[in-house]
């Protein structure tokens, strides 16, 4: 099973399963979850070939949705379920396909479509630091190369010093680049309160995806954080954490 990280304890409210992106871990959504579980348990995994999780050659959504899944049958049976990017489209697989697992669902800055831009670069990027000798992570840092602000420190998240290891299983991911931009022919509907929350100044979720996203999820809602793009559980994290505390709250009393 995929290693967990549990904030808070079981209460009569479903917990609430977090579903990390690509090149994450359940160790990046730590605050958000620590602050979500004073009303539930939280439930943050590493998905497979990320952080602890097993490490497979197929990374599928389907593999990705029966793996949490199985997270949900152990805590449970039902669960509400917030994925961003690769884990958001996880979500919505495991949505689609067991209805019956998923009580509310919030999909963080991606849509249930292909995406025709690459991660190679990334990947490219952490094969350059020589894990053999490098002997700090400022060095590791530097061998990274020139990314995106916030990348590098992101990406070292994922890198075991001790180890000399890291801990995502880049060949896997690699193999896997076309399946994880696409999006499978998943049939069936999730009629459930769905929130697509997405960041203000990102592109992921394009107005013309409304009509597909509603087509499989027909209770969606759309809202946005200003001033937030793809990352924006870290670049809001009070606001993302509120759109989300206020969506699960309304969708309850609803």
């Amino acid at each position: 099973m995929l290693q967990t990280i549990l904030h808070g304890t079981p209460t009569d409210r479903p917990p609430l399963l977090i579903a990390h992106g690509l090149f994450g871990s359940g160790r990046n959504w730590g605050v958000i979850a620590k602050r979500l579980s004073d009303s539930r348990q939280v439930i943050a995994v590493d998905m497979r070939n990320h952080g602890a999780s097993p490490w497979s050659d197929s990374h599928t959504y389907p593999d990705m949705a029966a793996d949490l899944a199985e997270v949900i049958a152990a805590h449970g049976g039902r669960a509400d379920v917030l994925g961003h990017s690769m884990g958001g489209k996880a979500a919505m697989v495991l949505a689609l396909t067991q209805p019956e697992a998923v009580s509310r669902l919030i999909v963080a800055d991606i849509a249930p479509v292909a995406y025709s831009h690459t991660q190679a670069d990334k990947i490219a990027a952490m094969r350059q630091v020589d894990l053999a000798h490098v002997p700090d992570r400022a060095t590791a840092e530097a061998q990274l190369g020139p990314l995106e602000p916030g990348l590098a420190a992101f990406f070292l998240q994922s890198l075991d010093m001790k180890e000399r290891r890291w801990r995502l299983n880049l060949d896997a991911l690699e193999a896997n680049m076309g399946p994880i931009l696409d999006f499978p022919d998943v049939a069936g509907q999730f009629t459930g309160p769905t929130l697509f929350l997405t960041g203000a100044a990102s592109d992921y979720v394009r107005a013309e995806s409304r009509d597909r996203i509603r087509a499989l999820f027909p209770r969606a809602r759309f809202a946005k954080i200003p001033g937030a793009g793809h990352w924006l559980h870290a670049e809001k994290p009070r606001e993302f954490e509120a759109a989300v505390r206020a969506f699960l709250d309304m969708a309850e009393a609803g």
